[in-house]
């Protein structure tokens, strides 16, 4: 079974690259566990200085592959589950999860950066984007909330009534609009040469220093974000399956408007 995700080792620096380019890098069981995986291994190693977290193929991350979603029903009920030893699920894990590492995690986006592909991007500690990006929180589009850490990610880089109206009309957003919100901190024509050239100037400093920035800002700027992601769960377990959910993926893949119940 392929994961869909590879590694490129530099030694110092590691690229996960999200590798299944024919369904634009788009999140199924196989790549959520195989990046839990990667992370928990990144982890472990002592030679690490830097990640880069990038696409291949047109796109960067186009969210969920709903169509496997849809041929594994117990697939979405797996991701809702804990990390063992954790208060996280699996599905915030692959986002959130970036943060535990020690080293700096860079993000180089392009093409397309939707829902769940947005999220992920959002852990990182840093997002390059090509001028091409388009990103979007497009959970709403199929009837569903942002689950994957957002209320931890988001809180500090977008006002409040930003968030919602992203949220609410699930609409996409392009490179520069992105950059003046701050869903990016800078655009690059190559974003991958520009994340590997901040990954060297990275691993030319000392790695105590660039841990203990990392772990003074995180533990510090995001604290009080646990509530929020139990909350997640809580709801998203509410709306996976439920009638209007289930209707705004049929309407999305028959092309038509679709016909939601009030009851």
């Amino acid at each position: 079974m392929t994961t869909g995700l590879r590694l490129e080792d530099r030694g110092a620096v590691v690229e996960v690259v999200l590798d299944r380019p024919d369904k634009r890098n788009a999140l199924d069981g196989p790549l959520f566990e195989a990046l839990v995986e990667t992370q928990q291994a990144l982890d472990e190693r002592q030679d690490l200085r830097a990640v880069i977290l990038r696409g291949e193929g047109a796109a960067f991350c186009a969210g969920l592959d709903l169509r496997a979603f849809a041929g594994e029903p117990a697939l979405s009920e797996r991701l809702l589950r804990h990390v063992p030893g954790t208060d996280v699920t699996v599905a915030q894990q692959v986002a959130v999860g970036w943060r535990s590492l020690s080293v700096p995690v860079i993000a180089a986006l392009h093409g397309q950066v939707f829902g769940g592909g947005l999220q992920i991007a959002l852990g990182a500690d840093v997002r390059i984007a090509a001028p091409d990006s388009q990103l979007s929180i497009m959970e709403g589009r199929w009837g569903l909330i942002p689950d994957m850490g957002a209320t931890a990610t988001l809180r500090h880089l977008l006002r409040i009534d930003q968030v919602l109206d992203l949220t609410y009309s699930a609409r996409i957003v392009a490179a520069e609009e992105a950059l003046q919100l701050g869903l990016v901190t800078r655009i690059a024509a190559d974003p991958l040469a520009a994340a590997s050239e901040l990954a060297q100037e990275i691993t030319a400093k000392s790695p105590d220093a660039i841990a203990g920035a990392k772990r003074l800002f995180l533990d510090t700027w995001y604290s009080g974000a646990d509530a929020g992601l139990g909350r997640e769960a809580e709801l998203q377990r509410l709306l996976i399956g439920s009638a209007n959910q289930t209707e705004a993926v049929r309407a999305n893949f028959e092309k038509r408007a679709p016909k939601f119940t009030t009851e």
